[in-house]
């Protein structure tokens, strides 16, 4: 399990803490979406995960390692795609050649069936191609390192239509039980029907941490034309024609989650979704 202990982190003694006190749990084998506004610290949270930094106060534990401390046994069982990143301009093979030692868990084989899902060869140069192009390639990389923690940070930046399809397939062909997968996004309608599990956060803590099979049971998510159900719903957004609407369920229908109206229900009335979900 992932375990985050009212860590603090600030960039700078003068400077507003970006993470105050901030506590998470996440369990092995999901596929966890991590949203927040702009400013809300998710990328400074998956760097202090990674190790990349180190918590001012608190604690931080993956399967019994503190990432600070930078652990072999930990570097080469994480990897983290980041919003941005740099190839060298040369061939795949030699990349693979030079990166995949580091990992003990990657497979050529997985890493030829995800270029594949991404409908990309492994017979390229990483200096030709465009930074969308890239992207599909680290991702297969990063997925065939066969790592059990994933991170990725806006990976669906870049990304055309179809490639923002693909890799929806891709990270679904690479899951595992024992396999966890954070990606943190602005993008919702990229992830919302592959992520089985939320977290919605703020730089003071989480606002919401819940599968999303419990979120399913106890809010319906629907759409309406109707402006009196629309204004005596929990959340409503407008939308063409009519508003996205939440409402509380009633347990006898199962509704397909829309992400943007939670976000905007946990931002509107986070008391609402405290005493559904309370954070464990």
């Amino acid at each position: 399990m992932l375990t985050i202990d009212n860590i603090t982190y600030s960039y700078g003694r003068s400077k507003k803490p970006v993470l105050k006190d901030y506590s998470l749990n996440i369990e092995p084998g999901t596929i966890c979406g991590l949203l927040g506004r702009n400013g809300a610290g998710k990328s400074t949270l998956l760097y202090l995960i990674t190790g990349l930094l180190k918590p001012q106060k608190g604690s931080i534990t993956y399967k019994g390692y503190n990432p600070w401390n930078r652990r072999v046994d930990f570097l080469n069982d994480v990897f983290i795609v980041p919003e941005e990143f740099f190839l060298p301009n040369v061939k795949l093979a030699e990349f693979v050649e030079t990166m995949a030692p580091f990992y003990p868990n990657f497979s050529m084989d997985d890493l030829e069936k995800h270029l594949g899902t991404f409908e990309m060869t492994p017979y390229l140069h990483l200096g030709q191609l465009s930074m969308g192009q890239k992207k599909r390639v680290f991702i297969s990389f990063a997925l065939a390192c066969n790592t059990s923690l994933l991170i990725l940070d806006e990976p669906t930046n870049g990304l055309d239509i179809p490639g923002k399809r693909l890799f929806r397939k891709a990270v679904l062909n690479g899951m595992t039980d024992d396999r966890t997968v954070i990606i943190s996004t602005h993008q919702v309608f990229d992830v919302e029907k592959i992520i089985d599990h939320v977290v919605i956060t703020d730089t003071d803590g989480v606002l919401l941490n819940a599968k999303m099979f419990d979120i399913s049971n106890k809010l319906r998510f629907t759409f309406t034309t109707d402006r009196n159900r629309a204004s005596d719903a929990l959340v409503s957004l407008d939308a063409p024609g009519g508003a996205n609407i939440v409402e509380m369920s009633d347990g006898n229908e199962e509704t397909e989650i829309n992400l943007e109206t939670l976000f905007e229900l946990t931002r509107q009335n986070p008391e609402i979704i405290s005493r559904l979900f309370p954070n464990k």
